[in-house]
């Protein structure tokens, strides 16, 4: 499955400065955490230090973004990554639907907690 994602003007802007400075990369990772079975997931922006086995890089208009090739099917082929209005919160969306409509960066490493 190919998949194009795209942010917005607004979205780089608030990622600019945190990426450029962390020196991480961003993962759009669906996550299953506490919802009890892998269907019952939400798509989760991450921050993270590296790639895990199994990412996959998707080039973007901003930066690469890392994608798990094993829950690809759960994502559309074409995303937007949006600032939510009046939030620091994120949005991911598709021509058809929202796939997460308040999603935080979530920081993941040795030194954060998630």
């Amino acid at each position: 499955m190919s998949v194009n994602i795209t942010f917005t003007d607004a979205a780089k802007e608030r990622l600019t400065p945190i990426v450029a400075k962390s020196g991480r990369q961003l993962k759009l990772k669906y996550d299953t955490d506490g919802c009890g079975c892998v269907v019952d997931g939400v798509p989760a922006l991450w921050l993270v230090d590296e790639a895990d086995e199994g990412d996959l890089a998707v080039e973007t208009n901003f930066v690469p973004v890392l994608l798990e090739r094993s829950r690809l099917i759960f994502f559309d082929e074409t995303m937007t990554i949006d600032v939510k209005p009046g939030t620091t919160a994120f949005q991911l969306k598709s021509p058809g639907q929202m796939l997460n409509g308040h999603m935080p960066l979530v920081k993941v490493g040795s030194d954060d907690e998630r």
